[in-house]
């Protein structure tokens, strides 16, 4: 180690900084200034990192720490306290931050900006962030929130008065402030005393035995105090969500089945030490050939990719959906279209990295800090991998930096776990960008064939589909995507006769699972392909021809649920639909799409919301929930249906998600959170407020529990056919326009959406820009290609997340169709709002030049030519798919 000394924000400090180390990890590891964070080091290319480096606004991620000797170094927490405190009110009051990782870095920005530029016009704003990503907001509100700032900052406006927090009020997000500034931590923000610092040995190869491991190089070196292997492991090595198939750590004489399988685990007493003993870790293997393509994977003599697969072979699952007789409808269709929709597979790119902090406890128990999507699910494998009671492990959801479905799945807990379990020893292990990339599963590259009919006026007649999924090494929740897309596949529509084959295989290539959208994204952009021509073929326009066949009260879904009440398709089409008739007589070219999300699991799956309010000894009322936050704002919206309940001010609840209370309710995915938390929030409260109706104060009520588990487990799988269908106890619905300008460009988006009841405005409004962006990015730019199932790439811009100058102007539309199973009347929105996004964009397209689009991205298309971020080569991105 070396001496650095730098002025940290206005005071002399002096720090051991290892060989190689960034800036960025030097003043985080060495003195807890956490408002700077770690994305995408030492790439420079998020910005969440950005401080005043004698001045300059400079990504320390990519800054060598010996190359600021005799630097000054400005970070959030050494601006003026008060100028400090505007700029958290700026972006609470805007709703400017969902997930938040990236705030601290674009408040720097801002600041940096607004010293030099007092009153910015929006070109500037949008300018200034161009070094910056957010996977959340779709940058509208960020801009909002800046534009507060700069009028703050010259007087002219001070924080409104707190809304009283009901339901469908715009209640401000629960800690936005402290998460703005950096004060609220994540994960890898834990620092405790003889805490040591984790990597991992990953395989290189998608196939490959193991023969042998050597873990003695980097046992020998400084400051290395564990290395791990299989053999270490006490319990089960084996886990998974759905199969247990995934193992923790591979063992020789095994087999990788992909490049981001675990072989070694170190623990160091540095980040540095840590990485670099696990570089020095010699892993011999035998090379087999690997399984890449999925039609190949399914052959009878294809090489078993993963012998954990109960049903043997490389099939992961079949979802069929049979109704009618789609061979005789098709036959006598006026019109039929056909057609092979591919598309790709994305990367989440969440902004915080995986990241998990194991504690030993006393009698051989152990504490777990998590990001992950399901505590209960991380408890119940992290127990199974130590060979220790679930109850011996205490898990804490610690503020999650988005996921996206992409931290459903374990990623380095068990990992972690097991070094604290073997050092006695807090540990901290946290992947960096590539390894994230490589590890955790990603949205499904589905290739689906469908042939679709209508009769001479326009109605559907029949749709046929056979699709393959590309499920990876693991099982994930695979099936459960591909049954979706199944589930999904007729789109909002009325169709007859039905006739649906959804495979998911196993591969060599990095898992695929859970990623927003579900496997509806994909069928949702294969039949409205399949609209937009069947729509020029009888002569109509794209709004008229939806309008025709869209799905009402009392009619039936692909799955032959019948929907008896909530189903708000009509209402958005006929919200959007003099937009669409204006823009048409203007020669505009205009593209629509509709689509409808499942709200809850469904399929058979039994499924809980419970809740826990306890009357707190300093008379707050603490809210244990068993689902996720990662942005959305389910903290948010839980205090509010506490509110509503209770009539209770906002500021006394404080809602929190750990092992408290056995709440176990599953992973927080299928647009389901807000469903169940309200329900058995309102329910719990409700006690709470009859307690008080009966004379009791909060200070004779303290300590009580109030809970309530509500249970829902009326719907039928796919296969059951023994009672009529009820697939989901939901739907959200919506229609999308996309509008281009003279060259193509993508210039408006305007997405009116039916979401059951509008618990808070601001943050559903936020919720679906975000979805927004996310969607135009999965049209236009988005891609993980594989060679050799290896992602070819890990750098930010290349993976082709839209930035702030990308993003057109957005209007959305809030409806309110309420569904009666939902609390009062919502539904889901996390996932609809970019289900249409893509086909949207894939219909202005077709108006523009009349060119069916069969991939995804869309990058030749004209749209997609103007995109500012990374391009991979179209030729290889071909040959790689």
């Amino acid at each position: 180690m070396s001496k650095l000394n730098i002025t940290l924000n206005g005071k002399p400090c002096e720090i051991e900084v290892d060989p190689g180390e960034t800036l960025l990890h030097a003043i985080r590891d060495r003195t807890q200034t956490c408002s700077v964070k770690d994305g995408c080091s030492p790439q420079g290319q998020c910005g969440c990192c950005l401080a005043l480096v004698d001045g300059r606004a400079i990504t320390i991620c990519s800054l060598a720490a010996t190359k600021a000797e005799g630097k000054s170094i400005v970070t959030l927490e050494g601006l003026d306290p008060e100028l400090r405190q505007t700029y958290a009110d700026c972006f609470e009051v805007a709703a400017g931050l969902q997930c938040g990782f990236c705030i601290p870095g674009i408040v720097m920005r801002a600041h940096f900006l607004l010293e030099k530029t007092p009153d910015p016009q929006p070109a500037e704003i949008v300018k200034a962030l161009d070094g910056h990503l957010c996977r959340c907001t779709g940058y509208k509100k960020i801009q909002e929130a800046i534009t507060l700032m700069a009028r703050a900052r010259r007087g002219e406006w001070t924080p409104p008065t707190p809304v009283a927090g009901k339901v469908g009020d715009s209640l401000n997000r629960y800690q936005a402030g402290a998460t703005a500034l950096g004060a609220r931590a994540y994960v890898d923000d834990i620092h405790l005393d003889g805490m040591l610092y984790g990597a991992l040995v990953l395989s290189p190869h998608p196939r490959a035995k193991v023969l042998s491991i050597d873990v003695n190089p980097a046992l020998a070196m400084q400051g290395v105090v564990k290395v791990a292997t299989a053999t270490d492991v006490p319990g089960k090595r084996v886990y998974g969500l759905l199969v247990q198939d995934w193992p923790g750590l591979v063992a020789v004489g095994e087999e990788v089945r992909y490049v981001g399988d675990v072989v070694a685990v170190v623990a160091a007493e540095t980040r540095c030490q840590a990485r670099e003993a696990a570089k020095a870790v010699v892993v011999e293997y035998e090379l087999l050939p690997a399984v890449l393509d999925p039609e190949e994977a399914l052959k009878p003599d294809a090489p078993v990719v993963n012998p954990h697969n109960p049903k043997g072979g490389n099939l992961l699952s079949r979802s069929v959906i049979s109704r009618g007789n789609v061979a005789e409808a098709l036959a006598s269709s006026a019109h039929v279209v056909e057609g092979m929709w591919e598309t790709q597979r994305i990367e989440h790119l969440f902004l915080e990295p995986e990241s998990a902090v194991a504690i030993p406890l006393e009698g051989g128990r152990l504490k777990l800090l998590t990001q992950g999507q399901g505590i209960f699910d991380d408890q119940r494998q992290v127990a199974s991998f130590l060979g220790l009671k679930e109850e011996d492990v205490d898990v804490e959801l610690l503020p999650n930096g988005g996921a996206f479905g992409g931290k459903e799945d374990m990623s380095c807990q068990s990992q972690a776990a097991l070094m604290a379990y073997l050092t006695k020893r807090p540990v901290k292990l946290t992947l960096n960008r590539e390894e994230s990339v490589r590890m955790h599963p990603k949205r499904h590259p589905i290739w689906m064939q469908y042939k679709v009919g209508c009769d001479a006026d326009g109605k559907l007649t029949a749709v046929w589909s056979r699709m393959v999924g590309d499920s990876g090494a693991y099982a994930s929740v695979g099936a459960k995507v591909l049954e979706r897309a199944a589930g999904h596949s007729c789109g909002p529509y009325v169709v007859p006769n039905v006739e649906i084959e959804a495979l998911a295989a196993y591969t060599n290539n990095p898992p695929c699972g859970a990623m927003r959208g579900f496997g509806v994204n994909q069928s949702a952009f294969a039949i409205e392909g399949c609209l937009d021509q069947l729509a020029t073929k009888v002569g109509l326009d794209g709004w008229t021809f939806r309008r025709r066949n869209a799905l009402e009260n009392g009619q039936a879904v692909t799955t032959g649920q019948v929907l008896k009440e909530g189903v708000g398709l009509v209402a958005t089409l006929d919200a959007v639909k003099d937009r669409y008739m204006e823009a048409r007589a203007a020669g505009k070219s205009i593209g629509i799409a509709c689509g409808l999300k499942n709200t809850g699991i469904g399929n058979g799956v039994a499924e809980w919301g419970k809740a826990r309010l306890v009357v707190e000894d300093d008379l707050t009322v603490s809210i244990y929930i068993g689902y996720t936050e990662m942005g959305q704002g389910l903290l948010t919206v839980a205090i509010q249906f506490a509110v509503e309940a209770t009539g209770l001010p906002a500021n006394i609840f404080r809602p929190k998600v750990d092992s408290t209370f056995m709440l176990g309710c599953g992973q927080t995915t299928g647009s389901r959170a807000t469903f169940f938390v309200g329900k058995s929030v309102l329910s719990a409260a409700a006690k709470l407020r009859a307690a008080m109706d009966e004379g009791k104060t909060l200070e004779q009520l303290k300590g009580e529990v109030f809970g309530a588990d509500i249970l829902v487990d009326d719907t039928t799988a796919l296969y059951d056919k023994s009672k009529p269908p009820k697939t989901h106890s939901a739907y959200s619905f919506a229609t999308q326009l996309c509008i281009l300008d003279e060259s193509g460009r993508v210039s408006e988006l305007i997405a009116a959406h039916d979401v059951g009841k509008v618990v808070n405005p601001l943050l559903c409004e936020g919720q679906l820009e975000g979805s927004l962006h996310m969607g135009l990015g999965y049209a236009l730019s988005e891609e993980l290609p594989c060679v050799d199932g290896m992602p070819v790439t890990s750098k930010l811009r290349d993976i082709g997340v839209l930035r702030a100058q990308d993003m057109p102007k957005m209007e959305v539309i809030l409806l309110e169709v309420p569904s009666a199973e939902g609390p009062m009347g919502a539904k889901g929105v996390g996932e609809i709002g970019l289900v249409p996004t893509a086909a949207a964009v894939a219909s202005a397209l077709y108006a523009f030049d009349g060119i069916t689009r069969y991939k995804l991205p869309m990058k030749d298309s004209p749209a997609g030519k103007v995109v500012s971020v990374g391009r991979i080569r179209n030729a290889d991105r071909d040959r790689w798919r």
